[in-house]
């Protein structure tokens, strides 16, 4: 397939409350804007300490676990061969301004379904990439069943909005890589932190350097939301997830045999986009 274009946007995928900068410029950026708390308590994480910083001395840091940053994961050479791998196939429209190419069985999450559809396993750059992170101690017996690739650029307003990842589907960690250029990752806690006195909302940024991985687990996975916000997003930014299979498709699991399955085609790596 021709590659498509990585460096504008001539379309708009967005629906609901999500946005990027077409539908602003079509519906005006008044009716999108979602109201700011009136209150939100600013955190920098530093991986060092693994310790939750305040921005502004207002509050005492606070032990943030579940965050595990490693540096310069892929080289330089590793960066431009699999961009330029992604390049080649399509990049398909989706919502607040990104593009995306999904690796994986086709889910239906409201009604709890999930199948091989047209899913031909992980693509071939990623054999190696896996082998690597099961070297890290907190990755040990990582078996992605899925990869989800996308393509952030400040010409589109792109972004994330705060969410929580799936976890009937989806195992204990979501391991990313981030290429291209800096960003940073945004974890909040709407409801607070009320037994350190922050009752409002609290945020906590996860500077992700280029060519960094990122795993979330425990909290960090399960009770933080986590998200990319447009200001945050000043270049090009790809960025390529893993993720595991849960407790349900794995052996002892109801649903053991089809994640039997899921896996085998996982771990061919002659996939496909689906």
């Amino acid at each position: 397939m021709a590659p498509d274009r990585s460096d504008g946007a001539a379309s708009c995928a967005c629906k609901g409350i999500r946005r990027c900068l077409i539908c602003e410029e079509v519906k005006g950026k008044g009716q999108l804007e979602a109201k700011e708390p009136k209150t939100v308590h600013y955190f920098l994480y530093n991986p060092e300490t693994r310790l939750a910083v305040s921005k502004d001395a207002a509050a005492a840091s606070f032990p943030f676990p579940g965050v595990f940053l490693w540096e310069n994961f892929i080289s330089e050479e590793e960066e431009e061969n699999l961009i330029t791998t992604m390049d080649q196939d399509v990049w398909n429209e989706s919502q607040s301004g990104r593009r995306k190419q999904d690796f994986g069985p086709k889910v239906n999450f409201k009604k709890r379904k999930v199948r091989a559809g047209g899913f031909s396993g992980l693509p071939a750059p990623s054999q190696n990439l896996v082998l690597r992170m099961q070297q890290e101690p907190s990755l040990a017996g990582f078996q992605p069943v899925e990869q989800c690739n996308l393509d952030y650029h400040p010409q589109r307003g792109s972004a994330i909005d705060p969410h929580l990842d799936d976890s009937w589907l989806w195992g204990e960690r979501l391991v990313t890589i981030n290429m291209l250029s800096n960003t940073t990752l945004t974890m909040s806690l709407e409801q607070g932190l009320p037994k350190m006195g922050l009752a409002e909302e609290v945020r906590v940024a996860v500077r992700l350097p280029r060519r960094s991985l990122v795993v979330l687990y425990g909290e960090a996975r399960h009770r933080w939301k986590h998200g990319i916000q447009r200001e945050d997003v000043q270049a090009r930014r790809v960025c390529s997830t893993y993720r595991e299979l849960s407790a349900e498709f794995l052996p002892g699991g109801q649903q053991a045999e089809l994640g039997a399955q899921l896996l085998n085609v996982a771990s061919s790596f002659q996939g496909s986009p689906v």
